[in-house]
């Protein structure tokens, strides 16, 4: 890419949207303009093929079914894999982190095959359903600061030696696997179960993102007095005593 312009790519919005992860997508063109970057961004539903010449991935979560449909087409496709190969960006949510993996559990109780683009293997956990904010500490190889999100999931992912997890929580499930491990990434592959949307409450993250596609080490400062806000607002709120 040029060190102008940005593509950035929302995957299969009608499929993996919930819980407001299109926000990833706003935070980061938002952001990327902030800096005076041009930004294409193409939303690609899940009956149209994934182009192959994207900087920025984003997947959202979904339900199984969703899951299941979006997995079984991207795996047809073949774009994404293909896009990674050529050194482009993924973040994924939730379910589209599932489906980063090798395997997950899907609606009809079944193991469906991921893209394994991350060496994480998903099923659905025996236990309550993880539901709360999440604090945790992010992997210290990411420079980044402590990292806040809302979980909602059933899942529990283990990791392969493959992948570092994204954080270590202090608060929440994370990956539930009872280790206290969050997220996977490896190289420019970034997986988590986080909502929030994530990368409003985490926009550091986002200028990650954004600092891969570019090659660079920083970039321009920008406003986060509002991120800023949030931030504490959610930290503060996820702590206080109940």
């Amino acid at each position: 890419m040029s060190d102008t312009s940005l593509r950035l790519v929302w995957v299969y919005p009608d499929l993996l949207s919930t819980y407001g992860d299109q926000g990833n997508a706003l935070v980061v063109e938002r952001r990327a303009r902030q800096r005076g970057l041009d930004v294409q961004r193409l939303d690609v539903r899940s009956d149209q093929p994934i182009p192959t010449s994207g900087d920025i991935y984003l997947i959202g979560g979904g339900e199984d079914r969703p899951q299941r449909l979006a997995a079984e087409r991207l795996l047809r496709d073949g774009g994404l894999n293909r896009a990674v190969d050529n050194g482009a960006i993924v973040f994924a949510v939730c379910a589209g982190y599932q489906i980063m993996g090798h395997e997950f559990v899907n609606d009809l109780g079944e193991r469906s095959a991921g893209l394994g683009l991350l060496d994480v293997t998903s099923s659905r956990g025996e236990a309550a359903r993880c539901v709360g904010d999440v604090l945790g500490d992010s992997d210290e190889y990411l420079g980044l600061p402590q990292l806040t999100g809302f979980e909602n999931h059933q899942g529990v992912t283990h990791l392969g030696p493959g992948v570092r997890p994204l954080a270590r929580v202090r608060l929440g499930n994370g990956n539930g696997t009872g280790d206290g491990t969050e997220g996977a990434w490896r190289d420019t592959v970034f997986g988590t179960y986080l909502h929030g949307p994530v990368l409003a409450r985490n926009p550091l993250i986002a200028d990650m993102l954004i600092k891969l596609s570019l090659d660079v080490n920083a970039l321009t400062p920008v406003d986060d007095t509002w991120y800023d806000a949030l931030r504490q607002e959610r930290i503060a709120a996820a702590t206080q005593p109940a």
